[in-house]
């Protein structure tokens, strides 16, 4: 009630985008709950390649007193939205009371920019009223694109220094690297929400972190190579109201503990993010990562994956892919299956498929749903819960799973109802295949899929059931039966070299196809831990597994065993003795091999 609209004319008489730069002094909080946002904003003004993403072109956007005639009342800024820069265009009216900014506001009276963000965010949700509560995650992956990340902090942060350790220098290498981070104590009842912890802190509010640092203590140059160091963070209330009340607090830089008698003004020269600031400036907090860890319970971090070669820093491959989750009565056709306690539905929900070519490879996944904030005014802003699972898979499998229990499960994200879930996961060589699904089944959305390998992963979605009917089909003939082959390993292998070991490999053959698995290295028991699938056009043809020691000069053959694979094979593994390539009745060759093989006459069974 009695808010009126005006023009940045009408609200000063010298207007200005920004007052001397931008700066995570200028943000400050209104009466609309969105302290995330306002976070966010803190965390975006101290990074200037992505504000001035956000803020394009800002210079031609600025007013120009001198020239006028240029002003058009006009802003246009930028926000990363499902895989795409989304452009978003208003006008320079906003909402007062009594002459004043009711919303977001810089310190500076003519400085705009941050009012001007929030309202252009707020159109992108469809009103201000949809800012009321949110993540600051949210907000950091919509200016950059990164990868959002949601870390609980439990009792190992806050007593284990190991973890804390850990922890730190995590934190430390993504804000070195162009990271965003917030921080937020939870709150066990909305009754706790913006109250006082006993330290000064507020619960159920979003602080920006401005700065990580890594400082050595001692005066001398002999300190250099002490190990002893201080870890500390500075944060932004942007309330700009409340004091961190323990040591390293604004009002006389309070030190506690054995820090105190190392203290000195060289330290000070070091820590130049922990420059004394005027007691009036409250909105900035100091204090040791120790500290940090025992007083809040929650960190947002925001990722900016490098993918640019032209960098010193590691490079990542991007594989980005959209999909929804969609309701049919075809079980076939139906991609809305729910999570993995749904065992009848759970393999409806789409799939995607990615290979890991290394040894072992450092796999980032994203998982991130339509924002539902658009939503609200029909009640409706809830976020779905959501997550994934991830199967190592046959080597070469193109087409859909359809049975689970012949699958490797190797990671499982959390299930929450968040805009973005994500998981980092260390994958050794192999095909995988990602699973992301709703809680419960038959719910719709869309999703948006994000993976990032050291090298490319071939990521894309598997759409086909079996294998199609073709104009060739009468010629080559159609699969009549599925066969999933599994080996896990080899034992007793005859050595091949002086060192008495060997580096063996398998070849699995069906008709006219041929897998090969990696070497295993310096082994006469090795583990291969190996899939394959077969459609088989003449299911008489058997499937013959051979185990190979890799050499320089020439690769050597160790033995082999044929398998009729027919629908009456047992279900469980068995060892079977290796022999010579005289086929199934062949002599016998030094080692055995662990197998387990399934198939079907209905191909979409497996």
């Amino acid at each position: 009630g009695g808010c009126i609209w005006k023009n940045m004319e009408e609200l000063c008489e010298d207007p200005r985008l920004f007052v001397e730069g931008i700066s995570s002094h200028d943000l400050h909080q209104g009466k609309l709950g969105n302290c995330w946002f306002v976070a966010a904003c803190s965390c975006l003004a101290l990074r200037e390649t992505h504000w001035q993403k956000v803020i394009p072109s800002w210079k031609e956007q600025e007013w120009d007193p001198n020239k006028p005639e240029t002003y058009a009342g006009i802003f246009h800024f930028q926000f990363w939205r499902f895989g795409e820069w989304v452009d978003v265009v208003i006008d320079d009216r906003l909402p007062t009371i009594d002459g004043k900014l009711i919303y977001c506001h810089s310190k500076s009276a003519n400085e705009f920019w941050s009012a001007l963000l929030e309202k252009a965010y707020a159109k992108l949700a469809g009103c201000y009223e949809a800012l009321d509560g949110g993540s600051a995650a949210d907000a950091l992956v919509d200016f950059t694109g990164g990868l959002a990340e949601s870390v609980r902090l439990d009792e190992k942060h806050k007593e284990n220094m190991a973890d804390q350790l850990k922890m730190f220098e995590e934190l430390l290498k993504i804000y070195d690297r162009g990271g965003l981070i917030s921080c937020s104590i939870s709150v066990s009842s909305p009754r706790e929400i913006e109250s006082l912890t006993p330290m000064g802190l507020v619960r159920g509010h979003a602080y920006s972190v401005t700065a990580v640092q890594k400082v050595r203590l001692g005066e001398s140059f002999l300190s250099f190579f002490k190990t002893e160091k201080l870890f500390m963070l500075r944060m932004r209330n942007p309330w700009g109201k409340r004091e961190w009340k323990g040591a390293w607090g604004d009002t006389r830089q309070k030190i506690a503990g054995p820090v105190k008698t190392k203290w000195s003004m060289r330290l000070a020269g070091q820590l130049t993010f922990i420059s004394l600031m005027s007691n009036t400036e409250m909105s900035f907090l100091k204090m040791t990562f120790e500290d940090w860890c025992k007083n809040f319970t929650d960190v947002d971090i925001c990722r900016i994956i490098n993918t640019s070669y032209l960098t010193l820093h590691k490079t990542w491959e991007e594989g980005l892919l959209r999909g929804s989750w969609a309701k049919h009565d075809d079980p076939l056709m139906n991609r809305s299956g729910g999570c993995f306690n749904n065992s009848d539905t759970f393999l409806q929900n789409p799939q995607y498929v990615f290979d890991v070519t290394k040894a072992e490879d450092e796999v980032l996944v994203c998982l991130q749903q339509q924002d539902r904030r658009v939503h609200k005014k029909e009640g409706k802003r809830q976020n779905l819960i959501v997550g994934f699972e991830i199967f190592k898979v046959e080597v070469n499998r193109v087409y859909r799973i359809h049975l689970v229990q012949v699958q490797q499960k190797v990671a499982t994200s959390v299930y929450i109802n968040s805009r973005s879930v994500f998981l980092r996961k260390t994958l050794k060589e192999g095909r995988y295949v990602i699973i992301p699904t709703t809680f419960d089944p038959g719910v719709y959305g869309e999703f948006l899929l994000r993976i990032f390998t050291d090298v490319s992963s071939g990521f894309r979605e598997l759409t086909l059931d079996k294998p199609e009917v073709t104009c060739w089909s009468s010629f080559c003939g159609y699969p009549q039966r599925v066969t999933e082959v599994y080996v896990h390993s080899a034992e007793g292998l005859q050595s091949q070299d002086s060192f008495g070991g060997a580096d063996p490999y398998l070849i699995i053959k069906c008709e006219r196809e041929m897998v090969c698995t990696p070497v295993q290295k310096d082994t006469l028991s090795p583990v291969f831990d190996a899939q394959a699938v077969f459609y088989r056009r003449i299911p008489r043809r058997p499937v013959i597994i051979q185990v190979w020691n890799s050499n320089f000069a020439s690769d050597q053959f160790l033995g082999q065993v044929v398998l009729a694979a027919s629908l009456s094979d047992p279900k469980e593994q068995q060892t079977l003795q290796l022999r010579d390539r005289d086929g199934q009745g062949g002599r016998e060759m030094p080692g055995r091999i662990t197998v387990k093989i399934v198939s079907s006459d209905i191909l979409t069974d497996l």
